[in-house]
């Protein structure tokens, strides 16, 4: 079925709109536009003015898919794109922006089912507007592993004073925010989100690792620190994601991510689109803080001098020079783990 349709002024042709993209749920395309056009409300402002990378699913979640990042040249005239330079393929990338509904609705007609925007503005590509971490259960570890982490990520954050947000993947973990929306630069986040997942993995080895290699994820969350890099990108919040039922990248509070833990249910933290829509109008958008909430990562030089004269403080110190000199960065960051401890019994006491 074929459909012609009007978007805020916007004239578009619908195609294929009974196809069923999640055959194990039924979901057909038309579900999928319903929903992000549900969501866009809440969702376009976290997407607006960012360079879209997306995940195309033409035959459905179960067939191959593709990326894509170049506009296709049959776009709408009126769909927006930004041109970022390409180290890799020495040429000019021109990126789609989803700033507006018609623009949400002609790619969820593409069957671009998931939709991940880069962590900087389209305008200043080098600056992220925000910091994340990406916890990814290795099996039998689950989501309710992911929420202990997260828990422990949340302590140390609020030693720097800074506010930290939780969202499902929706695939099998957890994604932590750190809104900056301040002067910085990817090679300063990404230092220091793997000095933190160092430092997380020093004091949990049992159930932390910082490294990507799959082999000794087994059983462990991994912390994915790398994906605060130009290059890459992280699903958005309100993306579908392709999984057997159209479950969603979806914000939590930090009393579900307790909840979830303490019952140790992982279904506490799936959600599927009609749900999804359902908690926007009840909560709102409990990701808005990251459009504006203004935070900067501490200086990890002047912590070091810091630590010396408070012991509470967690030493995150010579990260910057992780490249020259591999060793010291570890030493820190198991410095930072007996402070960070003994912190802890400060509190206790």
């Amino acid at each position: 079925m074929d459909s012609t349709i009007e978007v805020q002024g916007k004239q578009l042709k619908l195609s294929n709109l009974n196809k069923i993209l999640y055959p194990a749920a039924g979901f057909t395309k038309q579900q999928i536009i319903d929903y992000y056009v549900r969501i866009a409300p809440a969702m376009i402002p976290h997407l607006v003015g960012r360079a879209l990378t997306r995940k195309r699913y033409p035959n459905g979640v179960d067939e191959e898919f593709f990326y894509e990042k170049n506009a296709p040249q049959h776009r709408p005239e009126w769909v927006k794109t930004a041109p970022i330079w390409s180290e890799g393929n020495r040429r000019m990338v021109h990126y789609i922006l989803a700033n507006d509904l018609p623009t949400l609705v002609w790619l969820a007609n593409l069957a671009a089912i998931e939709l991940h925007p880069s962590l900087a503005l389209a305008k200043d590509i080098t600056c992220p507007t925000m910091m994340v971490f990406d916890l990814d259960p290795g099996p039998p570890a689950n989501i309710v592993q992911c929420c202990q982490v997260a828990l422990w990520l949340r302590e140390i954050f609020e030693h720097f004073g800074l506010k930290s947000f939780p969202k499902t993947s929706g695939s099998k973990g957890l994604q932590i925010y750190v809104p900056l929306n301040t002067p910085t630069k990817y090679e300063f986040t990404k230092t220091f989100a793997h000095a933190l997942a160092q430092l997380l993995e020093h004091d949990h080895p049992d159930m932390v690792v910082s490294d990507m290699k799959k082999k000794i994820r087994t059983g462990k969350v991994f912390v994915d620190w790398s994906q605060n890099d130009e290059h890459k990108t992280t699903v958005a919040v309100y993306s579908l994601r392709a999984r057997e039922r159209p479950t969603v990248s979806t914000p939590v509070t930090w009393e579900e991510v307790e909840r979830s833990l303490k019952k140790k249910d992982p279904g506490l933290l799936v959600f599927e689109a009609q749900k999804v829509v359902a908690r926007v109008e009840k909560m709102g958008d409990l990701f808005a803080p990251l459009l504006e909430l203004k935070q900067r990562i501490p200086d990890l030089k002047s912590l070091a001098g810091q630590a010396a004269a408070e012991p509470a403080t967690i030493s995150l110190a010579a990260q910057a020079e992780e490249e020259e000199e591999p060793k010291k960065p570890r030493r820190a960051v198991k410095k930072a783990a007996v402070r960070l401890r003994a912190s802890r019994a400060k509190r206790k006491v």
